[in-house]
């Protein structure tokens, strides 16, 4: 029989031992950071890693709210950068594709950079012709602060920024919450948007990311294998305004109700995709889910690699985006070549110029009220 004090001692080494375990695990689900550079003024800009069991990493830049880098397993077990973008900094700071960036003020295109809310007009800066895109100067050339925000089951990081009253001609002070959550046990970074403001505004946010599921800057999309939850698109004229008309993409080009290879029709004798260049357009979802209830709004697989993306959102509508303008003048990480329809967009959204279309979903945020919508990108494969 052992004595009290040999049980007392032997208490003292669990407990020690314990606690040495607790921070090792502590230290190990620590976000990593790093300093991806300076900007002009001297402020730093700061890189944040985080990972779950799985090996899957998320790199998210201050600069922009920006996801630079997303590492997901192939069928084999391999991990590759799905996403396009730039190996430093300077890339991002003259950076004219968005890549990986956070929108807003508002996500995609506004008609003649005006608006009317409340009885007043406002102008934007406009440069997209004479439409203002993606908010003009937007969040994703902005510095956003970070704050970790992890949890035993997630590694999650909050960024915050304030738009303020006028910016790019937009109305009231914009208060900005973007949080990159990437559970320890799921292979799917979700990403939660919220704001409020001290003035009513108008609001449409989401990620930019250019997704390849072979790696990113290795050859085309043409064969990955779409479906999108989708019975109508917005159609739009020649400057990629929407029409107002609500179209049923039944025998149609846009019709990804069964899955079908992205570029199985993307060269078809067709008026939108010829104004597009390709598909460059908004899909109005079956169904619009909440922060707290998503649906699923499309699948992207790649036979190649294996890899399988499911794009589960609160949103109304999802653009798809062909990167129909790269042209191989963009030289992205690893030193590739960035080509042509080397990367599709799903970017979850309300629908583009909606505050100048009453028939569409408002995009309207009242003094007092909150924004929040979120979007998951989830990761398998087959």
């Amino acid at each position: 029989m052992k004595t009290r004090r040999e049980i007392s001692a032997l208490l003292l080494v669990v407990l020690v031992t314990a606690a040495i375990s607790f921070q090792k695990a502590e230290a190990k689900a620590k976000m990593q950071k790093h300093v991806f550079g300076k900007i002009d003024d001297g402020q730093t800009i700061d890189l944040y890693t985080l990972s779950n069991k799985n090996g899957m990493e998320a790199t998210i830049s201050t600069y922009g709210g920006a996801l630079i880098s997303l590492r997901v397993p192939d069928k084999q077990g391999k991990l590759d950068d799905v996403v396009l973008g730039y190996a430093n900094l300077e890339g991002y700071l003259t950076d004219k594709a968005n890549f990986g960036g956070t929108i807003g003020r508002y996500a995609n295109r506004i008609a003649n950079g005006k608006f009317q809310l409340d009885g007043v007009t406002y102008t934007l800066s406009k440069n997209d012709g004479e439409n203002t895109l993606h908010g003009g100067r937007g969040f994703n050339r902005r510095i956003w602060t970070a704050k970790e925000r992890s949890t035993p089951a997630a590694e999650a990081l909050e960024l915050i920024y304030l738009s303020k009253d006028g910016e790019e001609g937009f109305p009231g002070n914009l208060s900005v919450k973007v949080t990159y959550t990437l559970p320890a046990n799921q292979n799917e970074l979700r990403i939660d948007y919220k704001a409020t403001t001290d003035k009513d505004t108008v609001v449409n946010l989401t990620n930019h990311s250019y997704f390849n599921l072979s790696g990113q800057g290795n050859g085309d999309i043409l064969q990955h294998q779409l479906t999108i939850h989708a019975g109508r698109i917005t159609p739009v004229d020649k400057t990629l305004i929407p029409t107002g008309e609500l179209r049923d993409v039944r025998g149609t080009p846009f019709d990804f109700n069964q899955t079908t290879a992205i570029g199985a029709r993307i060269e078809q004798d067709d008026e939108q995709l010829k104004l597009g260049h390709g598909y460059d357009h908004n899909w109005v979802l079956d169904k619009t889910g909440t922060p707290d209830k998503l649906f699923l709004a499309a699948e992207a697989y790649d036979p190649q690699s294996g890899r399988v993306l499911d794009v589960l959102t609160a949103e109304p509508g999802v653009q798809l985006y062909t990167s129909n303008f790269l042209d191989g003048t963009v030289t992205g990480k690893e030193g590739k070549v960035y080509k042509r329809r080397y990367a599709f967009c799903l970017e979850t959204q309300h629908f583009p110029d909606s505050p100048n279309h009453p028939g569409f979903p408002t995009t309207e945020l009242k003094k007092g009220q909150q924004y929040h919508t979120a979007t998951t990108f989830r990761f398998s494969v087959r």
